[in-house]
């Protein structure tokens, strides 16, 4: 696994390469902006709008907690931690049309890993995260190992530090979760990878991206076929055609 500060410099390099140095100084003069703008005393005080989830389970998943120090790491990896709403999560995974009894929970950019205790009230198989940031990744084991719900169905939770690009997909029936993670270059990485797990090892993949900003790379992956869509997310559906 790679560390925090090794994984965001990646990135920028990464962004120097794809984007060129004019492109990479707009794109971080953007990113550095609108970071400001959410650590003004007024947004921060509307991001505790979310906090009820912790107060409920005695876990710190929020975004107003976020520090300094990992917001800057955060604009340096391209990417801003906000954790997932519960009804929200909850209308995704119902949104699947097939029952997720045996399958894999996978959170790709999963932060403080609200939606792995969101997904352990389902009977997932498991439930995996994976977060470039090691401090984020840090909260989230100590929430896992806190959180208790009367409804919880699946115990089998991890949560890792590490670059997405490279998570080695297990070859289980996976239901994929991404909440807009990462900058347009690291998706068709992240997509290469996973069609190639699936060549490997074809099994039912459900992939919701939630806030699709970048659709339209998803939309050019052929064997991503959409099943449905509301404002807020898309669902897609892995498929492979027979050799």
């Amino acid at each position: 696994m790679s560390s925090s500060s090794g994984g965001a410099l990646t990135w920028v390099r990464d962004s120097l390469r794809h984007r060129g140095l004019a492109g990479t100084v707009r794109y971080y003069a953007r990113e550095f902006r609108d970071m400001l703008v959410d650590l003004t005393p007024e947004r921060r005080k509307s991001r505790y709008g979310d906090i009820d989830f912790d107060f409920d389970h005695h876990v710190d998943t929020t975004w107003a907690t976020v520090s300094l120090r990992t917001r800057l790491r955060e604009w340096l990896s391209g990417g801003q931690y906000q954790p997932t709403e519960p009804v929200a999560f909850h209308q995704m995974i119902a949104a699947i049309p097939v029952p997720i009894n045996g399958f894999t929970f996978i959170d790709l950019g999963s932060g403080k890993g609200r939606t792995l205790l969101m997904a352990s009230d389902y009977p997932f198989r498991r439930i995996i995260g994976m977060e470039l940031l090691r401090e984020l990744n840090a909260i989230a084991v100590q929430n896992i190992s806190r959180y208790h719900h009367d409804q919880q169905k699946c115990f089998a939770i991890e949560s890792h530090t590490g670059d997405a690009r490279h998570f080695d997909f297990p070859a289980e029936p996976t239901v994929l979760y991404l909440f807009n993670p990462f900058p347009r270059h690291i998706w068709r990485d992240l997509l290469a990878n996973l069609h190639r797990s699936l060549l490997v090892a074809p099994r039912p993949v459900y992939l919701i991206y939630h806030n699709p900003v970048h659709e339209d790379i998803l939309v050019a992956e052929k064997w991503l076929h959409e099943l449905g869509r509301t404002q807020q997310f898309v669902l897609y559906e892995a498929f492979l055609n027979p050799v």
